[in-house]
């Protein structure tokens, strides 16, 4: 998904529940990578960091995890990975200004790789020659 420079990795939108959506199917949550599952605490024991580097990472705008009805932190699979890379990057040397941009930069090349392969996918001409014509 793109990001804009220096704002948070991934945030979803309000929308209305679907039939097929992991809200409305609560097994589906644990197939979710963006569904809220952690607690800080948790998250910080998975990660082996501190609850206050996972504040940090959040104040940076890396990351914004969502809030449960109490109003504490909640991370999602995803942004654990995110969490992990910084984690990574800063054990490497690198400052957490520096870890975060290299995370969203690699976070929109890895989303236009993406779309690059669906649309070749997409538009590649079929092996009887109906297809689209490239170039």
């Amino acid at each position: 998904m793109p990001h804009g420079a220096g704002g948070p990795v991934r945030l979803k939108g309000v929308t209305p529940i679907q039939q097929d959506s992991p809200d409305h199917n609560p097994a589906g949550k644990f197939d979710d990578e963006d569904y809220p599952a952690y607690s800080m605490g948790h998250a910080a024991e998975i990660l082996g960091v501190t609850q206050a580097f996972l504040r940090s990472l959040d104040a940076a705008k890396l990351l914004t995890p969502g809030r449960s009805e109490g109003g504490h932190r909640r991370y999602s699979r995803y942004q654990l990975r995110l969490a992990a890379r910084a984690r990574e990057l800063i054990d490497q040397g690198t400052a957490l200004d520096s870890a975060c941009r290299i995370i969203i930069l690699e976070d929109q090349l890895a989303e236009a790789r993406r779309i690059n392969a669906e649309l070749q996918h997409t538009h590649r001409p079929k092996s009887d020659g109906t297809g689209p014509v490239s170039g």
